[in-house]
């Protein structure tokens, strides 16, 4: 006969899991799908259906979290999930795509360049879920991100194949602009550039600007099916040339910091000494001075 003790330790095993807990983690499943059929997609020459298939990763894990949120589902486990399918989406999907695309054309140093990207990946998010749990982080930095994300990493190093669309005939000097390019964009993942995070932006939107914003995602959204690689270009050359923004913006927020912590510093120092240790003073400076003074 069992036990009561083991009926108890098996309902704590087995408990019910909340549905607002499984429908983020459904979400990061459906996002890891769209980046393993990229990396099918770019095997089998279809370039159009695999990048499409990565902004559609990037736009499901950018929903995710928000999700999670919403509904009062974090998890532990939702959030190694998410890192593991990030570095699927964004750090393998893309490099091998690249690889398939171009790079293989320059043989083992296309190889090197694809892998560092992947690898580059990895160590970037290993980077964030170690900051993330920080607790001495100042507030103000949740705005920014250290170094590129992955998602937007991936985006940006896909700009020689949508320059290609657009009409850039390939070449080996295109081949070599994209191996650079790529060593350079898994250079500022690993890098400690402040980049806005926009985590900030967007959480409260006013009663008279619900309408307007929903024709703008609307009209965003038709944009980008209409005319793909005009959009997806015009975004990552805006996007680098908002890098510099960001980091003067951290240094803002950074010298501000400063000021307020040396403020906060000096006003907690007594502005005048207690009046015991005034007196033990001017006795010890009475004591001190010649006596025609005393």
């Amino acid at each position: 006969m069992p036990s009561p003790g083991l009926d108890n330790v098996r309902r704590r095993r087995f408990r019910r899991i909340p549905v607002r807990t499984l429908a983020p983690n459904l979400v990061t499943l459906l996002a890891l799908c769209a980046g393993l059929t990229s990396i099918r997609m770019a095997f089998e020459n279809h370039y159009v259906l695999a990048l499409a298939a990565i902004v559609f990763a990037a736009f499901l894990d950018g929903i995710d979290g928000r999700l999670a949120r919403y509904l009062k589902g974090t998890s532990r486990f939702g959030a190694e999930l998410d890192s593991l399918a990030d570095f699927v989406n964004f750090g393998v999907a893309p490099a091998l795509i690249l690889y398939f695309w171009g790079l293989h054309d320059l043989k083992s140093a296309g190889w090197i360049a694809a892998m560092t990207f992947a690898i580059c990946a990895g160590l970037r998010l290993a980077r964030f879920n170690v900051m993330i749990e920080d607790p001495d982080r100042p507030a103000w930095t949740a705005n920014f991100f250290v170094g590129m994300p992955a998602p937007a990493g991936a985006i940006t190093v896909l700009l020689p194949i949508y320059a290609a669309f657009l009409g850039v005939p390939r070449s080996g000097f295109l081949t070599w602009v994209m191996l650079f390019y790529t060593l350079a964009v898994a250079a500022l993942m690993v890098s400690r550039l402040p980049v806005f995070s926009g985590k900030r932006v967007g959480t409260r939107v006013p009663p008279e600007m619900v309408g307007p914003l929903i024709v703008l995602v609307m009209l965003a959204i038709a944009l980008l099916i209409a005319y793909p690689w005009i959009v997806l270009t015009a975004g990552t050359l805006a996007y680098l040339a908002c890098l510099p923004f960001g980091w003067l913006s951290y240094r803002r927020h950074e010298r501000r910091s400063v000021e307020s912590r040396a403020q906060t510093a000096a006003a907690s120092t007594p502005a005048s000494r207690s009046p015991i240790l005034s007196g033990l003073a001017h006795t010890t400076d009475d004591d001190e001075r010649p006596s025609r003074l005393n």
